[in-house]
């Protein structure tokens, strides 16, 4: 399994070694061409809007989205979350929109106020999930076929369309692989 790791900006490092832990091969991502013999996209946190901008700029929005679209799974964390939402609470800013939701950017406060939490996510087991919180977004609206994965004080947290993963929090950022595990078996079925 060859996984692409969008490497703009963000925490792509870390999601790179989660997946190599776990037996499956990375490319960074920065380019069209480097999407060739990709079968799976990993967007990671980071800043939205800047990562936005330069997935229009290096002309990789549209083909991103295409692929997507085609069924090629897609997993975003934070950041990625939110540009693999149709919608943006109060911003027009580039996106994917690959999933039907409405996210709330920076919804539970600012660097200041990151934090950690177990979560309950039942698709990884009955042992809670480390879930790494920074400058955190959640979704606030799911559309039909959004199966819904983990909330977190009652707001939408991890969630699943087909082929679309999104995390509000950063897997990457723990030695907890079960979430990485859980998308490369999204790659499989």
């Amino acid at each position: 399994m060859m996984v692409g790791v969008l490497a703009l900006q963000g925490a792509f490092r870390e999601h790179q070694a989660a997946f190599e832990a776990c037996g499956a091969k990375t490319v960074q991502v920065r380019k069209v061409h480097h999407l060739e013999g990709v079968e799976a996209l990993v967007i990671p946190g980071g800043e939205s809007t800047t990562i936005g901008k330069l997935l229009a700029d290096y002309r990789l929005l549209e083909p991103i989205a295409r692929l997507g679209r085609e069924g090629m799974p897609v997993f975003g964390t934070c950041a990625g979350l939110i540009l693999l939402a149709k919608d943006i609470s109060g911003s027009e800013q580039p996106r994917l929109g690959l999933m039907d939701c409405t996210v709330e950017r920076n919804a539970f406060g600012r660097q200041v106020d990151s934090f950690e939490a177990d979560l309950d996510i039942p698709v990884l087991g009955e042992t809670p999930f480390r879930g790494v919180f920074i400058r955190a977004p959640y979704i606030t609206r799911v559309g039909e076929g959004v199966e819904v994965l983990a909330e977190y004080g009652g707001k939408i947290v991890f969630a699943r369309q087909g082929n679309i993963l999104a995390a509000a929090f950063h897997p990457e950022l723990t030695s907890d692989l079960r979430v990485h595990k859980y998308f490369l078996g999204m790659c499989k079925s």
